[in-house]
């Protein structure tokens, strides 16, 4: 579907032409999202067009900005439109003018809708065609008409484009796209199409390149990893894959986001175990522990199935650090119902969960449904699961406290780090670490991001672990200074050659200094699965 729409005259169209165009590239949603965000950055700097600078950024002085939209639950939709309605004035008020992009999950669900409530966007373009982008921003400026473009199915499989990653000692690897599930509550099948699988060659040359270009780590993606296969007959072709992925000589830690339960099998379980570089992590969505309300979404898993999932993942992969999404206030849902879910948390003793008040989303199956609950119902069964999770969550984090954990140095996990000059990471089983440095350290010594660091956790919380154990005279601190660390550091070192020099086409291409900005939601996915 392609339409043409009235837009205020873009006065980017003023903008000098002796300058290379800047653009910024914000993600609302998953790690599905943020990938897609790393496509079309890379399709940008293909067309010509150049990261913002960080100071440009951080006030949105670009001439491009690109929203990448979630649609599962309603804040989603809610963040959208009050970041247009304040990016009107910024459009307004800069000298230069700006083009406004909005895509993905939304603007597949919205179309025509978006440019009818926030008329001073430019371009609005779908999930199925993140191919189009540059030519609809060239064609929005030669036309002062907003263009709005919506493929009903797959243009171009994604892993195809040209791709600015947003790290270069860690990557999402697509397997999949889409979805063959029909939970009731969720509209990403709708969105994103049923489930199209990547072949297992063209999967392996994307995570042999990453790791050429310096990354140690990948995260291989999908709205249902654990039926990946489908699309060419092999049931198996998931646990194959991990151990394929997993023997990639330079690759130090896999992991995999997110399987459903109903298609969870022991051989993936085993493929875990028998990789050493398969971290001992699994993302696994509950939703609800009651039967009946999951019998109501049509999840084809009931709540014993479920933990005795996890009693096997843990006989076999003891120290894994298990996740989860819940969702609380489906229609219908009793407080019976809501004290099979407590009992199911507790049994199931997530190390962290992404709990979700219900969202009716129109086009659902669930939003016809009669017993949506109140308001006030809702939100009293969220606080009790959330006081559940976060008791739990800190007796689990409470057992790390004396373990030795290898911390895979990140840049910007960690919110306080300047003030606590800690620096921050993920442990192999995607625990978030801070840990800090010995005193007197020289800088040329200091971890890098994408270095490895041996430490001893010496406190811990809820949602974090602290790792001091570098301050007390012959504690346990030892760097390993990787191929990931070389890279970032290259990258830093070379950043304005980085930014003029553009993507690469081969949809694995080196990225330019800043990646897309995340939005604040959670990165492990929201309840789409």
């Amino acid at each position: 579907m392609s339409t043409t729409l009235p837009a205020p005259a873009p006065a980017a169209a003023h903008a000098p032409a002796a300058r290379a165009r800047t653009y910024l590239v914000k993600t609302l949603g998953c790690q599905m999202n943020v990938h897609d965000s790393e496509h079309m950055a890379g399709l940008l700097e293909e067309a010509g067009y150049v990261p913002a600078p960080a100071a440009d950024a951080a006030v949105e002085d670009v001439d491009v900005l690109v929203i990448n939209t979630c649609a599962v639950r309603e804040n989603a939709a809610d963040r959208l439109y009050g970041n247009l309605g304040r990016l009107a004035g910024t459009k307004r008020s800069r000298p230069g003018g700006m083009q406004i992009a909005v895509g993905g999950c939304l603007a597949q669900k919205d179309r025509t809708g978006i440019v009818e409530r926030a008329p001073w966007v430019d371009v609005v373009f779908g999930t199925h065609n993140i191919d189009v982008l540059p030519s609809l921003l060239e064609r929005a400026r030669h036309n002062a008409q907003a263009e709005v473009e919506i493929a009903e199915s797959l243009q171009v499989f994604p892993s195809t484009l040209p791709t600015r990653r947003e790290s270069v000692y860690a990557g999402w690897v697509s397997i999949s796209v889409g979805c063959n599930n029909t939970c009731t509550f969720c509209i990403v099948p709708h969105l994103r199409g049923k489930e199209r699988d990547r072949r297992p060659g063209d999967v392996l040359a994307e995570v042999e390149a990453l790791v050429a270009q310096g990354a140690i780590e990948v995260t291989l993606l999908g709205q249902n990893v654990n039926s990946y296969g489908v699309g060419f007959g092999d049931r198996h072709a998931f646990a194959k894959l991990l151990r394929s992925v997993g023997a990639v000589p330079g690759l130090e830690r896999v992991r995999f986001t997110s399987p459903h339960p109903a298609a969870f099998t022991d051989d993936v379980i085993e493929a875990m175990a028998a990789t050493p570089t398969v971290m001992p992590q699994l993302h696994m969505p509950l939703q609800s522990g009651s039967d009946r309300v999951l019998r109501a979404m049509r999840r084809s898993y009931r709540a014993e199935r479920f933990l005795a999932i996890l009693d096997r993942v843990r006989a076999a992969v003891p120290d894994a650090a298990i996740t989860t999404d819940v969702i609380v206030g489906f229609p219908g849902e009793t407080e019976e119902d809501f004290a099979e879910t407590l009992r199911v948390v507790e049994a199931s003793r997530f190390a962290s969960a992404f709990t979700f008040q219900y969202s009716p989303r129109p086009g659902t199956p669930a939003a016809d449904l009669p017993d949506q609950l109140p308001k006030a119902v809702v939100q009293e069964r969220y606080e009790r699961l959330q006081a559940l999770q976060e008791r739990i969550s800190g007796e689990e984090n409470a057992a790390q406290v004396g373990r030795r954990v290898d911390v895979l140095v990140a840049q910007g996990e960690g919110r306080k780090d300047a003030d606590t000059a800690r620096l921050s990471g993920r442990a192999a089983d995607n625990r978030l670490v801070h840990l800090a440095l010995p005193p007197g350290l020289d800088a040329s010594q200091a971890p890098r991001p994408g270095d490895l660091v041996t430490v001893e956790i010496t406190r811990s919380a809820p949602h974090h672990l602290v790792a001091d154990s570098a301050l007390t005279p012959g504690g346990t601190f030892a760097v390993r200074r990787t191929r990931a660390g070389d890279a970032w550091q290259a990258r830093v070192e070379g950043r304005e050659e980085h930014a003029a020099a553009g993507a690469s086409s081969c949809g694995t291409g080196a990225p330019a200094p800043a990646g897309p900005v995340v939005l604040g939601l959670p990165g492990l996915g929201a309840p789409t699965r």
